[in-house]
């Protein structure tokens, strides 16, 4: 795929998972309108990258370990205005409304093919924004499953993932996707959201 106005970009990819990071780099790095792919595990490693590099698209995952990607993606986009966030996730979903409040370009799900990834990269660097159709409202009550009841006491509560995945006996990925369940279901960003939202929906006792 070309870059249609000869401008080559620099990608940065964040993202907790070693696999993940190369593939995209792999991936990326083949498109000759990719003049470098840099990559961070954390927010604090994409700041740094974003002020030594200054990066013009930045994929970033939901979520990095106990960090939450649109905060990252916030924090990003205060160290670069000009920079374009395309979030992206292999466990869960955003709703447009959402990732558009927290400055993010677009989102894609990690099981789209390379090729329908790299293009949304490229429509985002071109000032486009990328969002999948947001899913119909649900005409009933909203609605939780026992585990995701017990992992939202418990953020509740405070537990980091891992204390989670100890008490209730789980991995912390098991963990990890029931939370991005919750954030989905509830329509929110971060764990302090889905506390607040939990609450007001009288979810929490």
């Amino acid at each position: 795929m070309s870059g249609g106005d000869g401008e080559q970009l620099c990608v940065l990819v964040v993202d907790d998972h070693e696999v993940v990071q190369w593939g995209f780099r792999t991936m990326l790095g083949e498109l000759d309108w990719v003049e470098s792919c840099l990559s961070a595990t954390n927010g604090e490693e994409a700041l740094a990258l974003t002020r030594e590099h200054a990066p013009d698209v930045a994929l970033v995952d939901l979520f990095l370990g106990e960090e939450s990607g649109p905060e990252v993606c916030e924090r990003l986009l205060t160290e670069r205005p000009e920079l374009r966030v395309l979030l992206i996730s292999g466990a869960g979903r955003i709703s447009p409304a959402t990732a558009r409040a927290c400055g993010a370009s677009g989102f894609v799900p990690k099981d789209w093919p390379a090729a329908d990834v790299a293009r949304a990269v490229r429509m985002v660097a071109l000032g486009m924004a990328l969002f999948e159709p947001a899913p119909p409202p649900s005409s009933g009550a909203l609605t939780l499953s026992a585990r995701e009841r017990e992992v939202l006491e418990r953020i509740a509560d405070g537990a980091t993932n891992r204390e989670i995945a100890l008490a209730l006996h789980l991995s912390p990925h098991t963990v990890k996707e029931h939370t991005s369940a919750l954030y989905r279901k509830l329509d929110v960003r971060n764990r302090a959201e889905a506390v607040q939202r939990a609450q007001r929906m009288g979810l929490l006792s």
